[in-house]
């Protein structure tokens, strides 16, 4: 932005003007006010071997200076100004600041903590068993930057109910009220940027990752914590491991070395490291010392802009670095501020000015930033410069500015106050604060920000990525997250060869309709298996494969089910349509026949084959011919009842007139002749009539029974069609088709033994030969039905069915009824009382011509 360009020319004029010149920066950390702020900030950094060899409970001298802790200072002093220079807030009243350095040490950081509770104008802190009316030297703290310093200051601090609004403390273990009732943070927690993390593995399909984090609170509450939610996202944790801090002059990374071995021989292209500046700076320097294999780093906040890490020697060929840095809103007026204050340290009269006030505080805990006064502008290196130009803190300054104006819009709601005043009363304290920001709203630059249950604040995330312009990496927004992750893959820019964003699996993605069968350990390790016919794979992370529900069906390596058709014998099916055509045939000429032998009732031809009895006959066969009809379409209850007896009635009523003619054959063949006549007279005339009505009656009774013990039933079958379902009469038991068939097969046989041993007359029409071959074709047609029917597939036994039925008849009418049509039409000479009405073998018929007219009309028949 131009401001921040324009702050760079400032600043690298005043390294040229202020050259040698000391800067006063320590005795601008304290103003007065009606009100005090206390001010935690990282100024500067202790040396390890000092940390390591403290026998004493002395001062810690913080050797090193950090760039970072200065400009978040400016951001609460220019708040602070901003604040008491409008009335929009606190009208009439003015805040004052005390701000100390951490040096980044809980040792350091105790000191002021304790000197901000010490009681109003003294330095020390009262024994009290209630310290309701207690009034300390601050009304709140705005601090510390790291979470392991809140994790000590937030309970010291809670105890005495003191608000204490953090800038950078993260750990989700914070957001416990019962341990930091007075802890607050403008902040996210840990756990929404580790979502976001987990989010971002999660779209580029990165499942097989190590992670890394830092041997302290924040590091390992992190790795924790993301450790969970990749696991409950299907993200393997190939490796896992803490870094060590560096505590002496050596590098000592532990085990994490052999970790790094290991990530650098793998299949692990991606790391997530969720660890504190100095560990990151121990842990790539070793990366870069042995050159290990560039990786794809997804790094916490608390590293991804420290210069600590971004000035690191070679630091471009780790690879690509990406993270999530808190939106905020934008503060373009703060490179002037900035420039302004440094400008001002920089003036010798400024910092004379300065010295007349004294500072009691110092004298107690030392002074409030030992290397801000003793450096010079040349002494602030590129990276002051460049950090505030290229916006790379712009996140942590917002922050800070924020927690100020929260305690500002806190003491206003306690205050009362209104645009013009506040209304005089006692000095608020801590506790009355505090009770004011639980669930506070306040608004900073236009962005509306809420203090949750938990005292967090909820902001979108940029995600950044490191991009090499030069030696020193500079931040690029690309892309967003809020809940769900948007990106701009344009602008993202990756280590590898032609750009190609890294993969970083163990197994590659498995197939549609496959699932994955694991190896070893880790989920994310796996062979793909298809899915089989009937199955399907419902979820890519699917281990096994869904079963269709009974009324679905699916293909080999599916991703879903479809709905199961319903199948059925049906009137368009090529076998109907033959079977239809093989109906019209029969019946056709069943009514022929019947037509002919009503024509001709009154000849010996059709009163030798019983007369009204034999048009009954045919007109049963007609009816068994109709009875296929109810065999194709869609089965209901009814069809499937009515389907064997109105098959099997009419063919009984049919089987029961040839029954008599054939026990009137074996009468006329083997009885004597005494009994012949009378017998004779009992198989004809009304007699004969209630023969065939009781055969009926019998047959019917018998279908009765069958339909009453074994019912057929529609059902729908799942298992034989595997695309469709199946739906068909079910035939109960064998029993009761054989129940059905009982009538008629001793009918046949009947005939068949009455009829086979008859000798002809020559001479006379063979009635006994006709009988004993239809018969014969009776027993062929439905012993061939049996094994035809049980090895049919069961959509196609109703076919078998009809065509045992329409055979049976063919038959029938084939070998007993159409010779005798013929004769009535061809051989009209034939159709005599003497050729059909002979009184049986004994009748002897004298004449040479007649004689050899007999044998050519028996060789003919």
């Amino acid at each position: 932005m131009p401001g921040r360009a324009v702050l760079g020319l400032s600043l690298v004029a005043l390294l040229g003007f202020g050259r040698g010149a000391l800067l006063c920066l320590s005795q601008q950390f304290r103003m007065q006010g009606d009100y005090i702020l206390g001010g935690l900030f990282p100024l500067g950094l202790a040396e390890e071997t000092e940390l390591n060899h403290r026998t004493r409970p002395d001062s810690i001298t913080c050797s090193r200076f950090s760039t970072t802790g200065l400009f978040l200072v400016m951001a609460l002093k220019m708040a602070v100004e901003e604040i008491n220079n409008s009335s929009a807030l606190l009208p009439g009243l003015q805040l004052g600041y005390d701000l100390f350095d951490t040096c980044s040490e809980p040792v350091v950081t105790m000191k002021p903590s304790l000197m901000f509770l010490a009681k109003v104008d003294s330095r020390s802190i009262a024994a009290y068993c209630n310290y309701t009316q207690y009034q300390p030297r601050v009304l709140a703290v705005i601090g510390p930057h790291s979470s392991e310093l809140a994790l000590i200051t937030g309970k010291f601090f809670g105890f005495f109910l003191m608000p204490q609004v953090s800038y950078g403390a993260s750990m989700d273990r914070l957001s416990n009220r019962e341990m930091f009732p007075s802890f607050f943070r403008t902040v996210p927690s840990d756990r929404v940027q580790l979502e976001a993390m987990v989010t971002l593995l999660q779209h580029f399909g990165w499942n097989w990752v190590a992670a890394l984090g830092s041997d302290d609170e924040y590091g390992r509450e992190g790795l924790s914590t993301f450790s969970s939610l990749a696991h409950a996202r299907n993200i393997c944790i190939a490796h896992e491991s803490l870094v060590l801090l560096p505590r002496t002059d050596s590098l000592r990374l532990g085990k994490v070395q052999d970790v790094l071995h290991q990530v650098n021989q793998s299949q692990v292209h991606v790391v997530v490291l969720f660890a504190s500046a100095r560990a990151v700076h121990s842990l790539f320097q070793y990366s870069i010392r042995h050159s290990l294999t560039p990786k794809v780093w997804v790094g916490s906040d608390a590293w991804l802009t420290s210069d600590l890490v971004m000035t690191l020697p070679g630091i471009h060929r780790v690879g690509t670095i990406l993270g999530f840095l808190q939106r905020g809103a934008l503060l373009p007026e703060f490179s002037h501020y900035v420039e302004t204050q440094l400008a001002l340290a920089a003036d010798p009269a400024f910092c004379a000015s300065l010295d007349a006030e004294q500072d009691l505080e110092e004298d107690v805990v030392g002074p409030r930033c030992p290397r801000c006064d003793q450096i010079m502008l040349q002494n602030l290196s590129d990276g002051l410069v460049y950090n505030l130009s290229a916006g790379q803190l712009h996140h942590q300054i917002f922050a800070t500015y924020a927690a100020v104006y929260s305690v500002a819009q806190a003491l206003h709601h306690t205050l009362h106050c209104s645009t013009s005043s506040c209304p005089t009363q006692e000095p608020v304290r801590p506790w009355q604060l505090l009770d004011n920001m639980y669930n506070m709203s306040f608004r900073v630059r236009g962005l509306e920000l809420q203090f949750s249950d938990t005292g967090s604040v909820d902001m979108e995330y940029d995600l950044k990525m490191w991009v090499w312009q030069s030696l020193t990496p500079k931040l690029r927004t690309v892309g967003t997250f809020n809940g769900s992750l948007q990106l701009q893959p344009a602008h993202m820019h990756w280590h590898t060869p032609g750009n190609q964003v890294p993969v970083s699996q163990c197994s590659q993605e498995c197939r549609e309709g496959q699932v994955r069968r694991v190896k070893g350990f880790h989920s994310c390790c796996y062979d793909c298996v298809d899915c089989k016919a009937g199955s399907y794979r419902q979820n890519p992370d699917d281990l096994t494969c869904t079963f269709c529900d009974q009324n679905q069906w699916s293909p080999e390596r599916s991703t879903r089910c479809f709905p199961r058709m319903p199948r059925f014998l049906e009137w368009g099916d090529p076998a109907v349509l033959f079977l239809l055509l093989l109906l019209a045939l029969v019946l056709g000429l069943v009514l022929a026949a019947l037509g002919l032998f009503i024509h001709h009732r009154d000849s010996p031809l059709v009163q030798a084959s019983g007369g009204p009895l034999a048009c009954f006959g045919l007109a049963c066969l007609g009816l068994v011919c109709l009875s296929v009809l109810l065999f194709p379409g869609w089965p209901g209850p009814a069809s499937c009842l009515a389907q064997q007896p109105v098959a099997h009635l009419p063919l009984t009523g049919c089987l029961s007139t040839l029954f008599l003619q054939a026990a009137e054959t074996f009468v006329e063949s083997e009885l004597p002749p005494a009994w012949v006549a009378w017998v004779s007279g009992r198989l004809r005339g009304p007699w004969a009539w209630l023969l065939v009505l009781f055969l009926v009656l019998v047959e019917a009774a018998l279908c009765g029974w069958s339909l009453a013990a074994f019912p057929s039933k529609v059902v729908m079958d799942w298992r034989v069609l595997p695309r469709e379902v199946l739906v068909h009469c079910h035939m109960h038991s064998w029993v009761g088709l054989g129940l059905m068939h009982v009538t008629n097969t001793t009918l046949a046989f009947l005939c068949f033994l009455g009829t086979f041993l008859v000798q002809s007359q020559p001479g006379h029409y063979n009635r006994a030969r006709a009988l004993t071959f239809t018969m014969l074709a009776y027993f062929v047609t439905w012993l061939s039905f049996v094994p035809l029917f049980t090895n049919m597939q069961v959509l196609y036994q109703p076919a078998v069915q009809m065509g045992a039925i329409l055979l049976c008849a063919l038959g029938i009418l084939a070998i007993f009824h159409l010779p005798k049509c013929y004769l009535l039409l061809c051989w009209p000479e034939l159709n005599t009382p003497e050729f059909f009405l002979s009184q049986g073998p004994r009748d002897t018929t004298d004449g040479g011509g007649s004689g050899g007219r007999d044998r050519a009309q028996g060789d003919h028949e």
